[in-house]
């Protein structure tokens, strides 16, 4: 089985046309749609949830805005799927890529991340300033994580990648938590068009900027222990 999971807050106006657009692309699978909402004002959660019984989604309900990546870490848990995937509930993540990623699990990898800078991946409709701080992220994170869009929010992986794994929960980067301290043999790039979110705010900001930071320097701290050790 495969489960998408969805952070969310305050994508009442998205997360509909998501669903929608996910069960085209996985027409033929089992699957399951986990949503985990930070207690949106904007109702997300009840939106996402009137979509059963026509769509199979599963709606975690967390009282606060306590992050992505605790989010998606909750998902974690609460999904049913040998095969997770992750995604934004922006539509800058272009569901009709899920199958490409999946497929690549079914093809003998054990994670498969989104990427857009691998050959064929593209970033349509982002400023430049915002360009520049992703690139740049990512730069920094590849001295860490075997791949090119080490920031990348987008990816699948088999379950095992995590079981027995302590992830770090920390801002909104859990790709990179997981690139990072996951376990696996083969990991692949697929590439893919990045859009601007199309519906509602950008969560962006320095205070997540500050977070990655700090998680670059546990993540590098953690793997010079473990040589040493």
């Amino acid at each position: 089985m495969l489960s998408v999971v969805v952070p969310t807050y305050n994508e009442a106006d998205s997360v509909t046309r998501l669903a929608e657009r996910l069960h085209i692309a996985l027409a033929g699978r089992e699957w399951e749609l986990v949503i985990v909402d930070d207690g949106s004002p904007d109702g997300t959660a009840d939106v996402a949830a009137a979509l059963a019984p026509r769509i199979p989604v599963n709606v975690v309900r967390r009282a606060g805005k306590a992050g992505l990546a605790s989010a998606v870490v909750t998902g974690f848990a609460a999904a049913h799927g040998d095969v997770l995937v992750v995604m934004d509930a922006d539509l800058s993540h272009p569901p009709e890529t899920v199958p490409a990623l999946v497929d690549a699990i079914e093809g003998g990898a054990e994670l498969a991340v989104g990427s857009r800078y691998v050959s064929g991946g593209t970033i349509e409709d982002w400023p430049l300033d915002r360009r520049a701080v992703s690139r740049a992220a990512c730069l920094m994170g590849n001295v860490l994580v075997p791949v090119r869009d080490a920031t990348s929010g987008f990816f699948a992986l088999r379950r095992s990648v995590i079981d027995g794994v302590k992830l770090n929960p920390i801002g909104f980067k859990i790709g990179f938590e997981v690139i990072a301290r996951g376990r696996y043999r083969k990991v692949v790039e697929v590439p893919y068009t990045f859009r601007d979110r199309e519906l509602g705010a950008s969560k962006f900001g320095t205070r997540e900027v500050a977070q990655y930071v700090v998680q670059l320097g546990q993540v590098a701290r953690d793997k010079l222990l473990r040589r040493i050790g």
